[in-house]
């Protein structure tokens, strides 16, 4: 059992190690004053986004971004409040073009439905995702500009935060998230992307046709994001890129209460095992497998069963590289606050990770009030 463990700790040693090391590898990208030249789709589905839409709208009047270079297509997902009304009500205020379309949904994945609609109809060269929950840094489109115009990028992964930082709730998503994101930046600076999240995320819209957009993963009802990326990373290695600039950081809301956060982590478990990406797969396996022998040997230790120094030592390990890979990530993010909370979320992570990955082999989830199997 002594030498499992040493070969387990030792794997995620380096592959965590690897990730920072990636992180400082991928450069920073600073937004300089140049003619701005693409155009932009911004899609959002919505479904009873009545809380959030105001602010989502605030911050799009608000971009810097020249309103005939883009437009703003909303895709209502058959919604019971007064979505719609609001995102109309702005129709008369607004400066660009903003659009509202109906969900034409045909499998079970509502959000690749409501995005291939507004593909559809998209009239600009590049479409860039985001969700109704966020809220936009004005140089937000400038970042997305400049930053194709350098790297002649096909596809482009942008960062994503939680906005709320008071309250362990909160800062144990934030953790979460900021690890992830760790994650993402690493993978890229390995030269291996195998994460990215919708709500900051772009691409050719001729890419996404060429490439049959979410075709052959309709069945699962998230990963519009994922799947997308390990599609366009296989047919365009080389124009695959990660705009880490801190005006393109968009933000969002973590979930009000645990039983949320679990739906949602139910919902992001549930697409794991239909990753074709092998280093994604490996990635995941590792990580999981890591948190159960921390469960494991924390136990048998008490039990007495395994030797207690050796546990200290193993969980010494895991706590620094965990703790060095999101501190990277929280000094990019301006959030290393929420690291005093990092010692108590790293003793209930491995029991929270383990949990969600059980349920998510049988258990349904609920999003945006429907059911879902996995």
């Amino acid at each position: 059992m002594i030498f499992f463990s040493i070969i387990i700790i030792l794997a995620y040693l380096v592959l965590i190690g690897r990730f920072v090391f990636g992180f400082d590898k991928v450069p920073h990208f600073k937004l300089n004053d140049i003619p701005v030249k693409n155009t932009f789709s911004v899609i959002i589905p919505f479904r009873n986004e009545t809380e959030n839409l105001p602010d989502l709208l605030e911050s799009i009047s608000e971009l810097a971004y020249p309103s005939h270079l883009f437009e703003v297509i909303f895709v209502d997902d058959a919604s019971e409040d007064d979505s719609v009304k609001i995102i109309k009500g702005c129709f008369a205020k607004a400066q660009h073009d903003i659009s509202i379309l109906k969900n034409e949904s045909s499998s079970n994945s509502p959000k690749k439905d409501a995005i291939t609609t507004a593909v559809k109809q998209a009239k600009n060269e590049w479409i860039i995702t985001t969700d109704a929950d966020c809220i936009l840094p004005k140089y937000w489109l400038n970042g997305f500009d400049a930053f194709i115009q350098k790297t002649n990028s096909k596809c482009v992964v942008a960062p994503v935060t939680y906005n709320k930082t008071t309250g362990f709730l909160n800062r144990f998503q934030l953790l979460d998230l900021l690890s992830l994101q760790g994650a993402t930046v690493g993978g890229f600076g390995i030269n291996n992307p195998f994460l990215c999240n919708g709500a900051n995320f772009g691409y050719l819209r001729s890419v996404f046709l060429e490439l049959n957009g979410f075709e052959g993963n309709t069945n699962i009802a998230s990963g519009d994001d994922i799947f997308l990326l390990e599609k366009i990373a296989k047919a365009y290695p080389k124009s695959v890129h990660y705009l880490k600039s801190e005006q393109a950081i968009v933000s969002t809301q973590p979930q009000p209460s645990w039983a949320l956060l679990m739906e949602q982590r139910l919902r992001w478990a549930s697409k794991a095992s239909a990753y074709n990406n092998r280093f994604a797969k490996f990635t995941g396996g590792m990580v999981l497998l890591t948190n159960a022998l921390m469960i494991t040997l924390g136990l048998l230790s008490i039990l007495g069963t395994f030797n207690l120094k050796m546990f200290l030592y193993i969980l010494f390990i895991k706590f620094n590289i965990d703790f060095f890979l999101i501190y990277k990530s929280g000094a990019f993010f301006d959030q290393k606050e929420a690291l005093r909370s990092f010692p108590f979320a790293f003793a209930i992570y491995p029991f929270f990770s383990v949990y969600i990955a059980f349920l998510s082999l049988f258990k349904t989830y609920k999003w945006k009030d429907r059911v879902f199997k996995k």
